[in-house]
């Protein structure tokens, strides 16, 4: 039987095998998720969730979509830009450990239960990684945005610059999987499954597609003016485009 915990030395799961473990790796460190993330990030992800939400552009309470909101660090932040947020995950564990006022949904980025149309903007951050396939997803937002709605992804990078190449991989490489494995093991999180998930975090980065693959799977899904933001040196990215 095929262990559902992701493991650095094995090749990364596809398909449905991908989608148990990435569900089981979320329930597991859900428990401290956000302390973790501040700490491996140095606090920069706290930035990058305000650069995603301003670079929607919309009128206050525009309902604006979480996607895999996670513990719904996102929500807070559309919520203090006088927006409306709901979020949806897969992951029970995370939605339990939410610290949000926004409503959130248990659901899947294929299958979202809104009505066409019916949502301003949609944002998502660091899961298109997690997800099995990408285009069934990115249709599926496209699908629930109104015309000129907009959409705003943000993801982990690598850097182009060579010395802050270097200086990322030894901390994604080396010292996240220790500090966030030990950060989410004191939070609750069991430490295999903790170590396993931050192991997991840098070796996660070879799924997603070369950046004009990847601008153009969103301009295919429904989405004009796409356009990619490197943050702070290439360590992370913010996808925008808006609904046509």
């Amino acid at each position: 039987m095929k262990s559902r915990t992701l493991r650095a030395a094995a090749p990364l799961p596809t398909g449905d095998d991908k989608v148990a473990a990435v569900d089981a790796m979320f329930d597991a460190i859900a428990p401290g998720y956000d302390v973790t993330n501040r700490v491996i990030s140095l606090g920069l992800d706290v930035g990058w969730r305000r650069r995603t939400v301003l670079s929607l552009g919309l009128a206050p309470e525009s309902v604006i979509l979480d996607l895999a909101c996670g513990t719904g660090d996102l929500c807070v932040e559309l919520a203090r830009h006088g927006l409306t947020a709901v979020g949806v995950d897969r992951s029970a564990g995370m939605l339990a450990a939410a610290q949000t006022n926004a409503p959130l949904v248990r659901g899947d980025g294929l299958t979202l239960p809104f009505r066409a149309g019916s949502l301003d903007g949609l944002v998502c951050g660091f899961a298109l990684r997690n997800f099995a396939a990408l285009p069934p997803v990115l249709a599926e937002c496209a699908r629930v945005l109104r015309p000129g709605g907009r959409l705003a992804l943000l993801e982990v990078d690598v850097p182009s610059q060579p010395l802050l190449r270097i200086g990322h991989r030894i901390w994604f490489g080396k010292v996240v999987p220790f500090v966030g494995g030990l950060v989410a093991a004191r939070s609750g999180a069991p430490r295999a499954r903790a170590s396993a998930a931050y192991r997991y975090l840098p070796a996660s980065v070879a799924y997603l597609p070369p950046t004009p693959e990847l601008l153009a799977l969103i301009a295919s899904a429904g989405f004009t003016a796409v356009e990619r933001h490197p943050l702070s040196g290439g360590l992370a990215q913010l996808l925008t485009g808006t609904r046509s």
